[in-house]
């Protein structure tokens, strides 16, 4: 019975340490990425990006971004390690379908840039 009570004793604390650890770490965790988060542009740089922008269309839907469909959205893709890229679309649902596959229309967006800087 001594050795029942005894194990279940040390059951009872490892699963307490180990509740105590997870917290730990959560917190930790969340403190951590909180500081990592980067900065959001200032005017400046959202002034010199848009005035920089290569297509005067969306690169999903090809809508002109500030016509029909209205004032358009300016998104600032981040990414680790890589500058901060403006991105610009006609409505919120073009925004969703980016966020489906950025690596694509983040290619539109070079490719366009290329191509003006030759010109």
């Amino acid at each position: 019975m001594k050795k029942l009570l005894l194990l279940l004793a040390l059951a009872a604390a490892a699963i307490a340490a180990v509740v105590i650890v997870n917290r730990h770490d959560h917190s930790h965790a969340d403190k951590s990425a909180a500081m990592a988060s980067p900065a959001v542009p200032d005017a400046a740089w959202l002034a010199k990006a848009k005035a920089e922008y290569p297509l005067k269309t969306c690169s999903v839907s090809d809508e002109e971004i500030g016509g029909a469909m209205g004032e358009g959205i300016d998104h600032v893709y981040k990414q680790a390690g890589k500058p901060d890229r403006l991105v610009r679309f006609c409505c919120k649902d073009c925004l969703k379908d980016f966020n489906q596959d950025p690596a694509k229309y983040l290619q539109l967006i070079a490719e366009a840039a290329a191509k003006a800087k030759k010109s």
